[in-house]
């Protein structure tokens, strides 16, 4: 789960799908960061913990940190919370075959991609987290139904 601080939307996304996975019991690991890296090692925005905490899900815990090289060969699936950081995963991406694993999250939801909103500077935490638990559960019928 990526967006460009991952102090507010990617945080949200890895502590709802973490929820999701659990209650499914699958064994896959999420995780979040952020293409820029000055909030590396904070906690989550208040207003993110607190949106989370309000659907009965803690993401306290989290510290942020920006995209590594290495989470192109760790992960099997990086989804980008907008158009920014889809591009900017893109040029990050080691090889142009990593490019493939990079996804618009709301491409699940919407079947086009679309940008969730960053909730920075207008608040709007509830329509971020409403979109996200969406997509989450999309792309969680999405990658059980190709695991099968």
């Amino acid at each position: 789960m990526v967006c460009l601080g991952n102090i507010c939307r990617s945080p949200l996304a890895e502590g709802i799908m973490q929820r999701k996975i659990k209650e499914q019991g699958l064994l896959w690991h999420v995780d979040s960061a952020g293409t820029g890296g000055w909030h590396a090692g904070e906690r989550p925005d208040s207003r993110s913990r607190a949106m989370a905490q309000k659907h009965g899900i803690d993401i306290g815990q989290q510290r942020a940190r920006q995209v590594h090289v290495s989470d192109f060969d760790t992960f099997d699936l990086i989804l980008a919370m907008d158009e920014n950081n889809y591009n900017d995963l893109l040029r990050m991406a080691p090889s142009p075959a990593h490019h493939g694993k990079v996804r618009p999250i709301l491409a699940f939801a919407h079947g086009t991609p679309a940008d969730v909103p960053d909730p920075y500077y207008d608040d709007r935490f509830q329509l971020v987290y409403d979109l996200l638990d969406e997509a989450c559960d999309k792309v969680l019928e999405q990658l059980m139904v190709e695991e099968s």
